[in-house]
């Protein structure tokens, strides 16, 4: 390596080690966490600091959801004929079913540990959760929560009437109101809606349709992520690797190590080609790319402008590469300038850039940014000056009047007899089968003859009934709503068949979706290895399990306040 390389490559060591002592402000950051929305098929809609349940909310302003979103604490995913992914920091994944919501209740971080706290409002979703050191998950569906303490997979299904876990993989703990019970893999645990008692401890039926999508795509992810890994340097896990791995390829850069450039691009291609704005109050002002890779390289690591590969995307530079374990999310990783004469433009940050210094990249030319279209770069002019811009004026990236998203609808499903987790009937609108509010079930309206009576009770009796999981597909139809978004996209209950779509009825008519407050995540605190006063109430011998010392309906949550009771708008991301 010749003595300039040499240099160039302390210098990048150096700045690295710098920022990661003091972190330039590019973004606020604190306790609040951002992860992506991986994957998207179909219908899938987002929601924002939604207080209550989000399916009986008046007020809730649902927007069609786009891949690589950015998710924080707060919001709420719902699907309905779709499937979405959703892809945390330390390589969990969580996979949601047509027909479900899902609300990321906690989203928190404390001393670089991670507190993953989800509420499943109705429907289907399987997780696979690959904790660090000192990290907490859980997620609670009707009457209980679900804890994952180490490497596992598990499946949560929220019914009307009941609610079922099934263990894939490791182990977990499934907290109840009175006691824990531990479930190893192959383990099911059922539960009928406010009856404690009727705990059914199985074994995990036969994989579905939803199982195996969701096998292969954690097959597919951690594949891809561990061939990537070789090239950044990093032990850790990162999201969106994958991505980087299937949708292009690293090439070395001297001085800057392996740096990646998305497959199919010609010597013109410039970062910001394809994509679009979005804005949040707690995040700001996001670049969305809408490629599948579309993730990574806007919100971490930095950019250079090779002679022979033109714009190349590095992962190490500015503090938040992926050297270090936690890497720092950035709304985008370009910096805003504005010159005398007026316009706008954002640069992308250079690997060696100073906060408050003048833009390496700039000496490659300006994007201009208008109404939320990002044009060709502008090569600057000598001696003209562009000052780095604090606060980007709104109108620079909203321009268009969003679409509000329909809300999601209300999917009633009921658990028939015998072991809950393999009997599950979907109901329409027109169904004879009604929920009954004082009895807190689903009852058949229809007066049928004894001798029908009788049959029916044999034939569930004898397990004929099958559960059906079908899953509808169709494209996004609706846009992202809220002013601050900037683009438009695009009968008796039968078993073994799910009911067309139809409208919902009214919302004051539909029962509000179960779901008890989620257990406290408090640092662990274990006595003779005993951990105390779990959201259920029970003990469990796990010394390495986290604790608290209160029940869920009283005990103060980590370091950001949940959303669910609030807005969490007052937090910024790290």
């Amino acid at each position: 390596m010749s003595s300039s390389n040499l240099l160039r490559s302390a210098a990048v060591t150096l700045f690295s080690l710098l920022f990661v002592v003091a972190r330039p402000a590019f973004a606020d950051s604190s306790h609040v966490r951002i992860i992506r929305l991986s994957l998207v098929q179909g219908d899938v809609r987002f929601a924002r600091d939604v207080k209550g349940d989000p399916l009986a909310s008046q007020n809730a302003t649902w927007e069609a959801a786009e891949m690589n979103l950015p998710i924080r604490q707060g919001y709420v995913l719902a699907t309905d004929k779709g499937r979405a992914e959703v892809e945390f920091e330390n390589g969990s994944m969580a996979f949601l079913g047509d027909g479900t919501v899902l609300e990321f209740f906690d989203l928190s971080l404390e001393d670089g540990a991670k507190t993953t706290r989800l509420v499943l409002r109705q429907g289907t979703a399987s997780f696979y959760v690959n904790p660090a050191n000192g990290d907490y998950f859980s997620v609670t569906g009707g009457d209980f929560s679900v804890e994952a303490d180490g490497r596992s997979s598990f499946r949560v299904d929220n019914f009307d009437d009941g609610s079922v876990v099934n263990v894939l993989k490791g182990h977990v703990s499934v907290l109840g109101k009175k006691e824990t019970k531990a479930l190893a893999k192959g383990q099911s645990l059922s539960m009928r809606a406010g009856d404690p008692a009727s705990v059914n401890l199985g074994s995990v039926p036969e994989n579905d349709d939803f199982d195996r999508w969701v096998s292969g795509r954690v097959e597919a992810v951690q594949t891809a992520t561990n061939a990537a890994q070789q090239y950044v340097n990093s032990g850790s896990y990162s999201s969106g690797l994958a991505s980087l791995y299937t949708y292009g390829a690293f090439y070395p850069c001297a001085g800057y190590g392996n740096c990646w450039r998305p497959y199919g691009v010609g010597l013109g291609w410039s970062p910001f080609d394809s994509g679009f704005w979005f804005t949040d109050p707690s995040i700001g002002m996001s670049f969305i790319g809408n490629q599948p890779w579309g993730w990574t390289p806007y919100h971490y690591g930095g950019w250079i402008c090779d002679p022979v590969f033109g714009w190349m995307w590095a992962p190490s530079g500015f503090g938040n590469g992926f050297y270090g374990g936690n890497p720092r999310w950035l709304p985008v990783t370009g910096t805003w300038l504005r010159s005398r004469t007026g316009p706008i433009g954002i640069v992308p940050v250079h690997p060696l850039d100073v906060h408050g210094k003048t833009p390496i990249n700039l000496a490659k030319g300006v994007f201009p940014v208008s109404g939320g279209a990002i044009s060709r770069s502008v090569p600057v002019g000598a001696g003209e000056q562009w000052k780095i811009v604090k606060n980007v004026p709104r109108n620079t990236v909203s321009s268009n009047v969003a679409v509000a998203a329909a809300p999601p609808e209300r999917v009633s499903r009921t658990l028939v007899g015998g072991n809950l987790g393999a009997h599950v009937v979907t109901m329409d609108r027109n169904s004879s089968i009604a929920y009954d509010a004082r009895e807190h079930r689903f009852v058949n309206t229809n007066s049928a003859p004894s001798q029908a009576l009788a049959n029916s009770a044999a034939h569930t009796q004898n397990g004929a009934v099958a559960a059906d999981r079908a899953i509808g597909k169709s494209s996004i139809a609706v846009a992202p709503s809220g002013s601050q978004n900037m683009r438009v996209t695009g009968g008796a209950a039968v078993p073994n068949a799910r009911a067309s779509a139809a409208p919902a009825p009214a919302r004051t008519s539909i029962p509000a979706s179960r779901a008890t407050m989620p257990p406290p995540a408090a640092r662990s605190t274990t006595m003779g290895g005993t951990r105390t006063g779990s959201a259920g109430g029970g003990s469990v011998s796990q010394g390495s399990s986290r604790a608290s010392s209160a029940p869920a309906s009283t005990a103060a949550p980590r370091a950001s306040a949940p959303s669910s009771s609030g807005s969490s708008s007052g937090g910024r991301p790290h």
